[in-house]
């Protein structure tokens, strides 16, 4: 099967909105369970929405380890009990990593697209401040190949990303510690704006990034602790409808199909697991991880788009600062290996003209694992109906994401955007 083909979308998938629990909270300590945050998250998106939980015809969950954290499976069926309308409701859960709540967002898009059921809430969860710093990192490394990248590693995705700016350096030779710097200060200082945001209320010395300052030990490698995205509780969950219900949706509100958001083009490829089997790959390719460039050119395809310039923001998956560096030439901003000439410039800051992470990102933001890429679409959608409020890019029409679990073993790219400019 040729694998460079890129079938056109189906029915349209329209974004009705949704809600996301303040990224600041410990459930834990607010003594409540992985049931209570999934219950709280749905019923948030349903008010938001102003869609009642018996108009939902199909329910996805996206989560990457609950078991690890919770000892809790069979999150479909959490789901159910979201709701007392829920009650023989279809649900899914899906996982695959950091990327655990886009693919269910492109299983409920399929669902809409076949026809099956016109509107679905996707849902994406996760509990990870239940345990200890050491004890996380060591079932977040579930996501890595094991034994293989983990066995008497303790930080293992630390390790896995500085090996990544490695790279970068190996191939360009053009990896500065400077830049690295630019775009944390940048997505901790996009977090101040935003009201949800874990670190919106941290403060920074004027010689924290410095790596030599107490406030950012190394951690592995190249990669201080600033460099890092956060350990977070959250929850994220948005509703995906039919042109034929978001229609009726919209005249309930006052509204035209124009002013509703739409996914209007989606990206996914899956790559080898281990992340030196990637490298080894992609030695004589353009890009450092060319699935991830398939998957961004592959959303820009469906959206009958040209390049990241038709685009007037990005929501990427800042894990590590490696990987913010990396979104930037991966998203054809500038030309491999020199995603510094965009920091430079300025124009991936708050402001500039093509900003990343205007919500703060995984950095600022927080990043519970399974509603990161859940998170995404909802900041997306707010963003192109100009509803973003501090964090508003000027006249947003059209946001991409990018979401990725593991070493970048699997990517998704949605597109979502506004059939009319906003005033």
């Amino acid at each position: 099967m040729k694998r460079d083909r890129v079938r056109p979308t189906g029915e349209p998938v329209y974004l009705l909105g949704g809600f996301q629990t303040d990224f600041a909270r410990n459930f834990t300590r607010e003594g409540k369970t992985l049931a209570d945050l999934l219950r709280e998250t749905v019923q948030g998106a349903l008010q938001a929405t102003s869609v009642t939980a018996e108009e939902v015809e199909v329910g996805h969950v996206g989560n990457f380890a609950a078991e690890l954290f919770c000892g809790q499976g069979h999150l479909g069926g959490l789901l159910v009990e979201a709701d007392p309308a829920f009650r023989g409701l279809p649900t899914s859960r899906h996982e695959a990593a950091c990327a655990s709540g886009s693919v269910a967002a492109l299983a409920a898009m399929a669902d809409i697209e076949a026809g099956r059921y016109d509107i679905a809430i996707v849902v994406g969860v996760e509990m990870m401040r239940n345990v200890p710093g050491t004890d996380a990192a060591t079932k977040l490394g579930a996501a890595a190949w094991v034994p293989r990248e983990t066995e008497g590693v303790a930080f293992p995705w630390p390790t896995l990303f500085s090996q990544v700016g490695d790279e970068y350096d190996r191939r360009y030779g053009t990896l500065k510690r400077e830049h690295l710097v630019a775009l944390a200060k940048s997505h901790f200082a996009n977090a101040k704006r935003n009201p949800n945001a874990q670190t919106r209320k941290w403060d920074f010395g004027p010689d924290a990034f410095n790596v030599d300052s107490p406030e950012n030990p190394v951690v592995a490698g190249r990669i201080n602790k600033l460099d890092c995205s956060q350990v977070t509780d959250g929850g994220a969950a948005v509703i995906l409808a039919s042109e034929r219900f978001a229609k009726q949706w919209a005249a309930r509100r006052d509204l035209t199909l124009a002013d509703v958001p739409r996914i209007a083009g989606w990206g996914h490829r899956t790559s080898r697991m281990a992340l030196a089997d990637k490298l080894d790959d992609s030695r004589s390719e353009t890009h450092v991880f060319p699935h991830v460039r398939l998957s961004i050119t592959d959303a820009f395809a469906r959206s009958r788009i040209e390049d990241v310039r038709d685009v007037d923001l990005v929501e990427c998956h800042d894990c590590f600062t490696t990987t913010a560096y990396m979104a930037i030439d991966h998203f054809g901003l500038t030309a491999p290996g020199e995603s510094w000439k965009a920091i430079e410039a300025g124009t991936v800051m708050f402001g500039g003209t093509l900003p990343f992470n205007p919500s703060g990102g995984l950095m600022g933001l927080g990043h519970p694992v399974g509603a990161s890429g859940v998170r995404m679409l909802l900041d997306a959608a707010h963003q192109v109906s100009g509803t973003a409020g501090a964090m508003q890019v000027k006249r947003a029409r059209r946001a991409a994401t990018l979401n990725i679990g593991g070493s970048t073993t699997t990517s998704v790219c949605f597109i979502v955007e506004r059939a009319t400019p906003l005033p």
